[in-house]
């Protein structure tokens, strides 16, 4: 028989589906807008120490990975839109532009929530930047939402608490 060790009843669990993702008032992206974010995940390079017959490890270099952000695209404001103004001060297609990192990089913030709305989780995503857009596909036999997946790129996350 195996051993069952109950859940205390005062243990509240994170839900996926409590957080709100704030971008900065110029990118003008609501947080209602937001449908899904990946959490941010982090990679630490592992460099080995070798010695006679055995290695021993050390930490080396480590980078935040990037992150994935499903959004809501509706007919206004749009979401298509929005993003695209984001692109562009990262690269016109028109002109061959290219912007500056002070223009295009923009810090991000998810905010995780109680049951009651109550922020209890807070990352700060520092100096993001876009690499990749996907504005999705037209199907005539979909009745689905026309969303927009962003791809980018965090110099640095910070978990508040």
């Amino acid at each position: 028989m195996a051993l069952q060790i109950p859940v205390p009843i005062n243990w509240e669990p994170k839900r996926n589906n409590r957080f709100y993702l704030e971008f900065p008032t110029e990118v003008g992206i609501e947080v209602w807008k937001v449908r899904d974010v990946k959490r941010p995940t982090m990679d630490i390079n592992s460099v080995e120490i070798p010695y006679m017959n055995e290695s021993n490890y050390v930490a080396g270099r480590y980078k935040w990975n990037p992150i994935e952000i499903t959004l809501i695209d509706p007919i206004a404001p749009s979401t298509s839109t929005q993003v695209m103004e984001w692109v562009r001060l990262h690269a016109e297609s028109l002109t061959g532009r290219m912007g500056y990192a002070i223009g295009y990089k923009k810090d991000l913030i998810i905010k995780g929530l109680d049951p009651s709305g109550v922020e209890i989780e807070k990352w700060l995503l520092e100096q993001c930047m876009i690499t990749n857009v996907d504005f999705g596909s037209n199907a005539q036999d979909d009745d689905e939402l026309q969303t927009v997946k962003i791809t980018i790129q965090p110099y640095r996350c910070i978990l508040n608490y």
